[in-house]
């Protein structure tokens, strides 16, 4: 669960002017011990020579400013701290007396496409006038708060967030191995014939065609909404949007035809021809992620949707020759994650094996894997109605410390109070319209309807708590896993088989894809086998770094192929 105590030597790396970098060496107490002065082309000769000789912890104001130079040169770095993905876990953190003081100098901000309100804080960055001053100082407090936290929960926190930042780059530098002409195979196979100039594929259009009809208006625009829904109006479809869950409530003739095109239509906007021209480039998809993207620490995207991989697109994710795929998705993790973090050996002992849900039925609060699918994440999301609110109140029963873990998480923030996942990233505050709403429905004067819309929110806030405590610890574990198979990798001999288009990772196996709680490696064939022990032995250290020796089994389904197919 904690960090291991060890001493360690620190550089302070810092891009100062257009094209110049300082390196500031500090001593175990955080004091400058010597700098150097690095012109653009003495950075990888001079950070190559300090790997050699001590592999020392980099502190960066973030992996993104100097780490992609590096990697163009061949040059990796061992670990680092990473500045601005720790400040904003130590700033809002709510396990030490006196977390980092907030400044705007250390808020990322950066667009992230995958981003949802209700859980993104999206935010380009400052920079100070005085970097190396302001990095030095930012560096010192941010050890103080660490060692603040008496268990070392946060110093792992940020190591692995850290490595997670090291992670993202070194993914983008590698690439994920893409096989254009497979995708373009695909898309013509689902979409139909590429139009030669402008208009839709052809099965696009065919089904495009049937809806008009259906709808009686040959010109009608099916991308615009507001006229799509009055001519289904017209034709006796009363809905008021068209997501699938509402049209699918009628049976009328122009559904299925309208939802087919619909799926159709997402698939060429998001990862048709005009995406494979722009994200894939010499047999590599290279995507920008975001770690900490989300509030809980899940990561995001800022380009190329890399956490929306379609299933139908996966099969033009193919090895280079002589090179393999290992891949590794852990199931059910977030309800697993649930089980340990509330020492519940009940369901623990449900989760014994690659089916968590077979377990729950086992158990008897159930009686199908269906039932428990929905009992165990309407717990985790809160769900009162539907099938989930009613069987949810079964687990409390067979499971009460896991039950009741994540609700004393809802009840907290349903009276406005701060949660934390296991080693201690904090959850967000309402905001002050929550906060004056909530206030003003405890008036004696208050409006009836303002005191019931009061509740929702506080309910809906009491959700969001509920599942940011389990889905947070997830993320750490996750991280946990990457970064624990990063350096099982980094022990790998070179392979005599070259991989050019994996840059500085073309003779090394290395990480190429993570989404959530999967991973894709990509390795020489002769190191498959190994590199998959790797993956395994890197889950089962995650595991007991967060939870000691208390019973929870993480199971990964592993596989060795040249396609992610599955």
């Amino acid at each position: 669960m904690t960090a291991p105590q060890t001493t360690e030597r620190r550089i302070v790396l810092v891009a100062v002017g257009a094209a110049g970098y300082l390196a500031v060496e500090l001593d175990d107490s955080g004091e400058e011990t010597a700098r150097h002065p690095l012109a653009a082309s003495e950075l990888a000769p001079f950070v190559s020579a300090r790997e050699r000789d001590a592999s020392p912890r980099w502190v960066l104001r973030s992996a993104r400013d100097v780490y992609p130079a590096l990697l163009d040169e061949g040059v990796l770095l061992s670990r680092a701290h990473d500045l601005l993905l720790c400040h904003a876990i130590l700033r809002d953190t709510d396990k030490v007396a006196r977390p980092l003081a907030p400044s705007p100098l250390w808020v990322r901000r950066e667009p992230a496409e995958d981003a949802a309100p209700a859980l993104f804080d999206v935010v380009g960055e400052q920079e100070p006038e005085d970097p190396i001053t302001e990095v030095l100082a930012q560096y010192r407090e941010q050890r103080r708060v660490m060692a603040d936290s008496k268990d070392g929960r946060l110093t792992l926190l940020c190591a692995a967030e850290s490595a997670g930042g090291l992670i993202a780059e070194e993914m983008r530098a590698a690439g994920l191995p893409w096989n254009e002409a497979v995708h373009e195979s695909i898309l013509t196979e689902i979409l139909g014939t590429r139009p030669v100039a402008g208009g839709i594929p052809s099965r696009m259009a065919s089904q495009a065609a049937r809806v008009r009809a259906i709808l009686g208006d040959a010109s009608l625009n099916l991308d615009s909404q507001p006229k799509l829904l009055r001519a289904l109006h017209r034709v006796g479809v009363q809905v008021e949007s068209t997501s699938k869950w509402q049209l699918s409530e009628h049976s009328h003739a122009v559904v299925e035809p309208l939802l087919a095109y619909k799926k159709l239509s997402r698939l060429l906007s998001a990862n048709g021809w005009a995406w494979l021209a722009e994200w894939v480039h010499d047999g590599r998809f290279r995507p920008i992620y975001i770690p900490g993207g989300v509030v809980t620490g899940r990561w995001a995207s800022a380009g190329g949707g890399a956490l929306q991989l379609p299933r139908n697109l996966r099969a033009a994710v193919r090895a280079d020759d002589g090179w393999t795929l290992v891949v590794a998705d852990v199931a059910q993790l977030e309800p697993r994650m649930l089980a340990a973090m509330a020492g519940d050996r009940a369901m623990a002992r449900a989760a014994q094996g690659a089916d968590l849900y077979a377990g729950v039925v086992e158990s008897g609060a159930v009686a199908t894997r269906e039932e428990a699918k929905y009992a165990v994440l309407g717990a985790m999301y809160g769900a009162t109605t539907g099938d989930s609110g009613r069987l949810v109140p079964r687990l409390r029963k067979v499971y009460p410390r896991a039950m009741a873990l994540v609700d004393k998480a809802a009840r907290f923030g349903e009276d406005g109070g701060v949660v934390s996942t296991w080693l201690g990233r904090s959850s967000p505050r309402p905001s002050e319209d929550w906060s004056r709403m909530q206030a003003h429905a405890t008036d004696a004067d208050a409006d009836p309807a303002e005191v019931a819309m009061a509740r929702r929110r506080a309910r809906d806030w009491g959700r969001f708590t509920r599942n940011f405590v389990v889905q947070g610890t997830a993320a750490e574990w996750s991280l946990i896993w990457l970064a624990e198979i990063r350096h099982r990798l980094r022990q790998f001999p070179e392979s005599e088989v070259p991989a050019p288009a994996s840059g500085a990772f073309s003779r090394h196996p290395h990480l190429a894809f993570f989404l959530h709680d999967e991973v894709i490696l990509h390795v020489p064939k002769e190191q498959a086998d190994a590199a998959a022990d790797a993956v395994r032995e890197a889950a089962e250290v995650a595991t007991r770094r967060l939870f000691g020796s208390f019973p929870i089994d993480v199971p990964l389904d592993l596989r060795i192929a040249e396609s992610a197919e599955k």
